[in-house]
């Protein structure tokens, strides 16, 4: 049977996560070709049932929404699901889980939210439904891992389906030419990138998903993780922003600047990958739902020059430069649906003939299915996955980062300096976690 874990592990996740609306593979271009047919086996309602289905649109998500709404639609069971973006997403859970009756019968969701979401009681914990029905979905060869992301003091609150880990994108025609090799420190992408800069090629060759509403907190939280400091000193109940590395962080992604865009600060994930396919970048840094999305040839002109590799470290012996977020199936509390029925529709779209449908657009949560000879960027994925930073599995941390993320791009755009905005991002956070 899948392992459940223990509270302490519960709150000792080592694996990275998304931050709130940082978007992941949202707005994708993959076609929906990769949907598996599977069964998917309940027992009938009795009566006509439409069952909502809310999930983002992304390469990486559609095969198992796709192999949901797919094989559980019956002549009684209407699966329903709508195109949504990330954004929508987020602002339709929010809605969804905030009555005592919702619209959505199942929720796609993401490790970052969990926490939150359990603690405040909002989607069901599954263990009886795991205990139940694990065999029949083989759900013990999930990642024990990525079920621990999906975890809150001990009880699983979603199934996980796949993750997203940063993974570098580079032009390898660009780096053969140059003669250089993928950069695994920020000393090395700087150089890299001023040599690519100086070779006339390109004048901004690096693109990283830098969005003042959102991708900016994404990007600082993983420059801090790799140098070893988490948002907050969970033990004490205080803020790290007062730590040296809460500056470095800083200093170290603005000393990216000169190799960006000046305009970084508007580009979200899916302007970063059209960066890549209209050969404006050599270079970028995004979650790995967006990577087989730049090697279609119907996607971009430049499809067959893309290669990948782990992303950096921010310093030699660190952490990756990363955010590992692990995406899931939640059941929200307020459904009126039986609870049997929704986790046979889940278990089914995670099974092992689905998962395997998924790949490369995905990176199923299932063990050992991703390789270097399925997937474009498999054993890129396989180094992030085991180097990111660990979680911050807490219900304030999603908080916290939102209510520091404007200070941030303040600070990176240069109307604060480090050290003003660090001291502020102590304050904000503070306030925060005295209020929880």
């Amino acid at each position: 049977m899948i392992r459940r874990p223990s509270k302490k592990a519960a709150l000792a996740v080592g694996i990275g996560a998304a931050l709130l609306l940082s978007g992941c593979g949202a707005g994708s271009r993959t076609q929906d070709k990769n949907a598996a047919e599977v069964p998917c086996e309940f027992e009938a309602p009795g009566s006509a049932t439409t069952v909502n289905v809310l999930a983002y649109n992304s390469s990486a998500i559609d095969p198992f929404t796709n192999t949901l709404v797919a094989n559980c639609t019956t002549d009684e069971v209407d699966v329903v699901h709508e195109p949504v973006d990330f954004a929508g997403q987020v602002q339709r859970t929010t809605t969804t889980l905030a009555g005592a009756e919702g619209t959505y019968d199942i929720l796609e969701t993401y490790g970052y939210i969990i926490p939150e979401n359990a603690e405040s009681e909002k989607i069901l914990p599954l263990n009886d439904l795991i205990d139940k029905y694990g065999d029949t979905y083989g759900l013990d060869e999930l990642s024990p891992s990525m079920v621990e992301a999906m975890s809150y003091n001990g009880d699983v609150y979603a199934v996980p389906m796949q993750a997203q880990m940063y993974i570098m994108a580079y032009r390898k025609d660009i780096f053969d030419e140059l003669g250089l090799e993928p950069p695994t420190t920020f000393d090395e992408l700087r150089d890299v990138a001023q040599k690519i800069q100086d070779s006339g090629e390109y004048q901004y060759p690096l693109a990283l998903p830098l969005l003042a509403s959102s991708d900016i907190a994404t990007a600082y939280d993983s420059a801090l993780g790799s140098l070893g400091v988490d948002l907050v000193d969970h033990e004490a109940g205080k803020p790290n922003f007062d730590q040296p590395e809460a500056i470095q962080a800083f200093e170290e992604l603005k000393s990216l600047a000169p190799y960006m865009d000046p305009q970084v600060t508007t580009f979200d994930q899916p302007k970063v990958q059209q960066q890549m396919y209209n050969g404006d970048a050599a270079i970028s840094i995004m979650f790995s739902g967006r990577m087989n999305d730049l090697v279609q040839e119907s996607n971009s002109p430049n499809f067959d020059k893309i290669a990948f590799a782990a992303p950096p470290a921010v310093v030699e012996g660190g952490k990756q430069y990363s955010t590992l977020s692990v995406d899931g199936w939640s059941i929200p509390a307020n459904t009126s649906l039986d609870e049997d029925m929704l986790f046979n529709m889940i278990g089914s779209s995670v099974s092992e003939k689905a998962s395997l449908a998924a790949i490369p657009a995905a990176y199923p949560a299932r063990q050992g299915l991703v390789t270097a000879e399925n997937s474009p960027y498999g054993a890129a994925a396989n180094d992030a996955i085991e180097n990111a930073p660990a979680a911050e599995p807490f219900p304030y941390t999603a908080k916290v980062s939102n209510a520091v993320r404007p200070v941030i791009a303040e600070v990176f755009t240069g109307a604060l300096t480090p050290e003003e905005g660090t001291a502020q991002m102590q304050t904000i956070a503070q306030k925060v976690l005295d209020a929880e």
